[in-house]
């Protein structure tokens, strides 16, 4: 791959995502319930999970996460978690679609990023929680589908993370949607990694998260049929309920690996992801590019922990920084530019072979690589690439 230079400023600020072809191939049956409402354990069907050897992408959001406040139109051309957004990522070549599920009021799974939703009532901002919402209602905010020109009564509007509200435009809007209704209507060859979104600011029950986890599964186990699917969760606890509530799909535990310091320490550091996952059964982690950039020696330990590492953020919208990840040994990446970064991965070198080693090691202070496909030249080149991006 040849390497352009990328200069700090150029990097866009999108303000937060084998050879066979094979990724995740799982079994889809349903099972007698245990007491919390899960998989019996003596019940189960035969957990078939084959872990690619290719590096996977995954669309953020779908075809991308829309930031309103860029200049770059394709961070607004289409709506975010959208069933438009879902089936426009899957044209490209990727693995999975990545998107974020809530629970209503009246227990239906619907797809949405915020706590909180946001629209205009009297000249005034009006803003509503997800979850205290019933699915009509839920429903009844921006373009309404079955109408002409998708008509609008409640205009959405969305807040960035300084405080900002702006309307929530894009070039090519689209009605909110159920999980069922993206089962439904949702090309079936386009993998899901469902994230299970809670508020970070609510210390929730064990019942409470009990009763989402339960809510989103009974979707999922009535319209998966042979679909990919992978779960995960930046709630530590819903993770594991997640876990035990199943054994079908692979569970991941997010984390920003510190980027941000939360009172449960499960969430502040690498390290504690691997514990965390570890402790739970847990198929992997899915973590903020940068804390890996930071720690790459983070890599082997969660590599020897037989665990997989996925990782999202702005970042991964430079090619270089992604193709630098695949070869360091990550699994894969949450992307919001699909096309650009689904054809640059199409022209990685060959697939990093196993190796019985670990691929890449620190030693005094480089990054070494034990790959033969991989020039050391090349990912000297690429590594020093990581200071200035991480810093931004």
């Amino acid at each position: 791959m040849a390497l352009k230079a990328v200069h700090v400023s150029h990097v866009p600020n999108f303000n937060q995502v084998p050879d066979d072809n094979a990724t995740f191939r799982i079994s889809s049956k349903l099972f007698n319930e245990d007491d919390d409402g899960g998989v019996d354990s003596n019940d189960r069907g035969e957990k078939e999970v084959m872990v690619s050897r290719k590096f996977l992408v995954m669309g953020h959001r779908g075809s991308g996460m829309n930031t309103l406040q860029s200049a770059d139109g394709r961070m607004k051309a289409i709506k975010e978690n959208s069933i438009l957004s879902f089936n426009a990522a899957g044209k490209f070549n990727l693995d999975f679609i990545e998107f974020d599920v809530q629970v209503t009021q009246d227990d239906c799974p619907v797809v949405f990023h915020d706590n909180f939703i946001l629209t205009t009532q009297k000249g005034s901002i009006v803003e509503k929680r997800v979850a205290d919402l019933t699915l009509e209602e839920f429903l009844s905010y921006g373009p309404q589908r079955g109408t002409i020109n998708k008509q609008v009564e409640k205009p959405l509007f969305k807040k960035t993370k300084d405080g900002r509200v702006l309307e929530w435009k894009v070039e090519n809007d689209d009605p909110l949607c159920s999980l069922q209704e993206v089962f439904q209507r949702v090309d079936h060859s386009s993998g899901f990694n469902i994230e299970f979104k809670f508020d970070d600011k609510i210390i929730y029950k064990r019942e409470e998260l009990v009763h989402a986890v339960q809510a989103v599964l009974q979707v999922v186990f009535k319209y998966a049929k042979d679909r990919p699917i992978i779960f995960s969760s930046f709630q530590p606890d819903a993770a594991l309920l997640i876990r035990k509530l199943q054994s079908t799909y692979p569970v991941y535990f997010l984390t920003n690996g510190g980027s941000e310091i939360f009172t449960d320490l499960r969430r502040n550091s690498l390290d504690e992801a691997i514990k965390q996952c570890l402790a739970g059964g847990l198929d992997g982690i899915v973590s903020e590019v940068k804390a890996v950039l930071r720690d790459p020696g983070a890599i082997p330990k969660i590599k020897e922990s037989n665990l997989s590492l996925i990782t999202y953020g702005q970042l991964n919208n430079v090619q270089e920084v992604v193709y630098m990840q695949y070869l360091m040994g990550v699994d894969g990446a949450i992307v919001d530019l699909v096309q650009e970064i689904s054809e640059a991965v199409l022209n990685f070198n060959n697939p990093v072979k196993e190796a019985k080693e670990d691929d890449l090691s620190r030693e005094e202070g480089q990054l070494q690589s034990r790959n033969p496909n991989c020039s050391q030249h090349e990912l000297s080149s690429l590594s020093k690439l990581i200071p200035g991006l991480i810093q931004t």
